[in-house]
């Protein structure tokens, strides 16, 4: 196998750089996929900038990745060459433990995220286990199935787990990334939508994706009036909220599930919640069965990302605009 070649960020904050390094030889239970489309999630922001103290530099970032298979490790055997595969935040897991024996790989301790303590997707090529290249429907289009590979399964994954059915009444906070894929995905659940959004200007489209409803969180009036409303509320947002009031809008048994995660803690009454038995709760990602689940419940029922497309060489451009939020809704580089 040759040298892989991608952009690196060498220090916190640094620019990405150009980067090439050897992977050695391909081991048994891996293969080697060449890339055509990375998302730029906001993870990758965070891990670039160390936020969450994990960041080991030199690193490629990206892990929202579609690509096709160029090798093929000697064990495996669920996997061809010249396959279409995408691979999201997790790129092994030990296989072995309690979680990973239920399907359930995301909650593995030894879980390896796909671009830390390794490179990932800013690239021309990667390196995971087989198991955690899922392969793509042939309908979905490479471009706005990438975001999916992480920010579609981080909305899917809680939607499925807390049972959203066409009964449920649920609402997507923050209509971003990861927002504008919740509302597509409630609606294929069949749920009565709502979107919460600090921004008025996003209303129509939000209502376009998905949303029966929309509420403009500036207002406070307007939380008030949708207090005892849903069955789950699904916050994607990476900022602090009134927290309480979005509990005060839960049904009772109702669910507040956090996948954007605030920087403070949340301040919330323990008597609103054991009054009417109300849950807050968090969810990661989802494993390689679900994410393949959510593939094909995408192509099924169109889901897709509203992406803006960058060539990969023009990485640096792409992560400033995530930064200053100003990509509807998902970069994805090319190569």
């Amino acid at each position: 196998m040759s040298e892989i070649h991608g952009l690196a960020v060498h220090a916190a904050g640094a620019h990405l750089l150009a980067y090439k390094y050897d992977p050695g030889e391909l081991q048994g239970n891996d293969v080697e996929i060449k890339i055509s489309h990375c998302g730029v999630c906001h993870s990758d922001v965070h891990l670039i900038d160390n936020d969450w103290g994990m960041s080991k530099y030199p690193f490629i970032p990206g892990h929202e990745i579609v690509g096709t298979i160029v090798g093929v490790g000697s064990a495996v055997k669920d996997r061809t060459m010249g396959e279409r595969v995408g691979v999201g935040w997790q790129a092994d897991s030990c296989g072995i433990c309690e979680w990973c024996r239920q399907g359930q790989e995301q909650l593995c301790a030894k879980a390896q995220p796909t671009c830390v303590g390794r490179n990932g997707g800013f690239s021309d090529k990667v390196r995971v286990d087989s198991r955690f290249a899922v392969p793509l429907p042939s309908t979905l289009e490479s471009e706005s199935a990438a975001p999916l590979l992480c920010g579609g399964i981080t909305v899917y994954s809680p939607l499925r787990n807390y049972e959203v059915r066409p009964s449920s009444r649920v609402g997507v906070i923050g209509i971003g990334g990861l927002g504008h894929l919740g509302l597509q995905f409630a609606k294929a659940f069949g749920a009565e939508v709502t979107a919460f959004s600090t921004s008025k200007d996003k209303e129509a489209e939000a209502k376009q994706l998905g949303a029966h409803h929309f509420v403009n969180t500036r207002d406070t009036g307007a939380l008030k009036k949708v207090a005892g409303s849903f069955d789950l509320l699904l916050s994607t947002v990476s900022a602090d909220q009134d927290w309480q009031a979005y509990v005060n809008a839960l049904r009772p048994k109702g669910t507040l599930c956090i996948v954007g995660a605030p920087p403070s803690p949340m301040p919330i009454l323990g008597a609103s919640l054991i009054t009417s038995q109300k849950v807050v709760a968090g969810s990661n990602i989802g494993s390689p069965h679900e994410i393949s689940e959510m593939l094909d419940v995408a192509a099924r029922h169109g889901v897709k990302a509203v992406t803006e497309r960058f060539a990969m060489a023009k990485a640096n451009d792409a992560v400033t605009k995530v930064k200053k939020n100003q990509v509807r809704y998902r970069a994805v580089l090319t190569n």
